[in-house]
């Protein structure tokens, strides 16, 4: 018997889904939920008084053993990316207008001045210690909502065969086949799924207008403005959730040509309603 929990954290719907080998899944949810929270106080932007707020306010940090790796992480995939995926995007996501939870953020407000937001500054990480240059910001969002999803199917792990859904991070663990659901041009469609992660990015889901000009939070590194694409949404399948979440923002500022041509197994939805598989889904 599968049981369920759901709760709210890291700024978004979180499930978790435990098949227990030996009693109940209680505790593990408890232990859970904990981990969570500790999570978000680590990395979140929008609690001033985060780790991540701190960092980001002196520029400089003696960070804990998660941040640290976190930061690393995303600098990782920055250069195996070539910059499309970059963690010195958070001044740009503000000037969009995400500069609040998206529950909070005003769905329909003036446009702020314009300014020229450059991406791509300076971050080095040694020996624990973090150090931004002047006027960088981090935004760890998606790559951390990807690391929490890891963190806490490893907890659940004890309990049984899992598994974590963070708003589309998703991380498995046990060993069992899971069912997942994925938004297609044509309908859902349904994976068979054992082991890794899977994410899912666009442009689809977190939207706004400001003076008139609709945004969302994906930001393009090269320009640091919302990104264009021809591609609406991208779900990837992967080793885990965050190198999921790093291929994701990687293929949809790729675009649907480039794309589709990935070795990834990945699931892209165009703007002009069509759908793509690529990689072991071909």
């Amino acid at each position: 018997m599968i049981e369920r929990h759901r709760l709210r954290a890291m700024g978004t719907d979180i499930e978790l889904f435990v098949q227990p080998t030996n009693g109940g899944a209680g505790s593990a949810f408890a232990a859970a939920a904990a981990e969570l929270e500790r999570l978000e106080q680590i990395m979140s932007r929008f609690r001033p008084d985060s780790e991540l707020s701190r960092l980001n306010a002196s520029g400089t940090h003696d960070a804990s053993t998660e941040l640290a790796e976190v930061v690393e992480l995303a600098l990782a995939a920055r250069e195996q990316t070539a910059g499309r995926f970059d963690p010195t995007i958070h001044d740009a996501v503000v000037a969009a207008g995400y500069d609040r939870t998206f529950a909070e953020l005003d769905p329909d407000g003036p446009a702020a001045p314009e300014c020229q937001v450059a991406c791509g500054g300076s971050v080095t990480v040694a020996n624990g210690r973090i150090e931004l240059e002047p006027g960088v910001k981090l935004d760890l969002g998606g790559i951390g909502k990807g690391y929490a999803a890891e963190r806490v199917a490893d907890l659940l792990a004890a309990a049984g065969p899992c598994l974590v859904d963070a708003g589309g991070d998703i991380a498995l663990r046990g060993g069992v086949v899971w069912h997942v659901g994925v938004e297609t041009a044509e309908g859902l469609m349904t994976l068979a799924v054992e082991r890794g992660g899977v994410a899912t990015s666009g442009s689809d889901r977190r939207r706004w207008m400001r003076g008139g000009e609709e945004r969302h939070h994906v930001i393009d590194p090269r320009t640091g403005r919302c990104a264009q694409s021809d591609l609406l949404r991208v779900t990837v399948f992967a080793d885990d959730a965050v190198e999921a979440e790093v291929l994701t923002k990687l293929l949809f500022l790729a675009g649907s040509r480039e794309a589709s041509r990935t070795e990834a197994t990945a699931v892209l939805v165009t703007t002009d309603g069509e759908t793509v598989l690529t990689g072991g889904l071909r």
